[in-house]
């Protein structure tokens, strides 16, 4: 009894030193060999297919399969993921595919959407798989792929911020950071009017008022909401300020702004 628990163990923990095999299948060679690369040194073993014969010959030899959806001719990496699911269950599979309007049947544990889903969400998603593999626990913070589906829908070209009641910032996007010349990982949990005192208290009224009644806030204003216009300038921006339900299930807001106009003050 004793030598097999010790045999039990020591697979056990020989299977949380292995390296995590990972199935990637796309008929584009060039893509998989950037997703194999990048994977890689992130630690992972990939396997590569181009087609559903390649990759159906690897499924039992793979820990995560990750499957591009239209594989052209006709095929899809769905086909895949059916016969890898009645072979192999346990197997976790995340789709990547252009487009969320077709149904995958469920097949699939995750599904990114291509050209704005980032490879770090494709590591975040290997990472919760491995863990779960592993037999560790899953603990994943994902405020940042959920606010960034909103700046997605609204845009690069819109500076997007998401702030609680108080003005502690949950959120920024790119276009955001690079006009407060900060990077994004810098606002998580500073708050705006420490930050930025010269909004004084009318803003602080706004976005309070905008989280307590849910109402929406617009406005087109030469204030220059968020960093005030340099010297001998005058920026026309359009504000739009909405409630959101924050990861923390308390009620926040999401201020968005583009600039209408750039005038030179004479």
């Amino acid at each position: 009894m004793e030598n097999e628990r010790g045999q039990e163990f020591e697979k056990s923990a020989q299977a949380l030193l292995e390296p995590i095999r990972v199935l990637l299948l796309d008929d584009h060679p060039e893509n998989l060999l950037l997703r194999s690369t990048i994977l890689r040194k992130y630690g992972y073993l990939t396997e590569t297919a181009t087609t559903i014969e390649e990759a159906e010959r690897l499924l039992d030899e793979i820990d995560i399969a990750v499957l591009d959806y239209h594989l052209g001719a006709g095929q899809f990496g769905t086909d895949v993921a059916a016969k890898l699911r009645q072979r192999r269950p346990e197997v976790p599979i995340i789709i990547l595919s252009a487009t969320l309007e077709r149904r995958f049947g469920g097949t699939e544990d995750m599904h990114l959407l291509k050209g704005y889903s980032s490879i770090d969400d494709l590591v975040s998603a290997l990472r919760s798989f491995e863990a779960k593999k592993r037999g560790k626990p899953v603990v994943v913070d994902a405020r940042d792929f959920f606010y960034s589906r909103i700046n997605m829908a609204i845009g690069d070209d819109v500076v997007l911020e998401i702030l609680d009641a108080t003005g502690n910032w949950q959120y920024v996007n790119d276009t955001c950071a690079r006009l407060l010349e900060r990077p994004r990982d810098w606002f998580p949990g500073r708050n705006m009017f420490d930050e930025m005192p010269e909004l004084g208290t009318d803003w602080r009224d706004i976005l309070r008022t905008v989280a307590i009644t849910r109402e929406t806030y617009i406005d087109r204003t030469y204030r220059g909401l968020l960093n005030l216009p340099r010297k001998g300038e005058a920026w026309v921006w359009n504000v739009l300020v909405f409630p959101i339900t924050l990861h923390t299930n308390e009620t926040g807001v999401v201020l968005t702004a583009r600039t209408l106009e750039r005038k030179t003050i004479v």
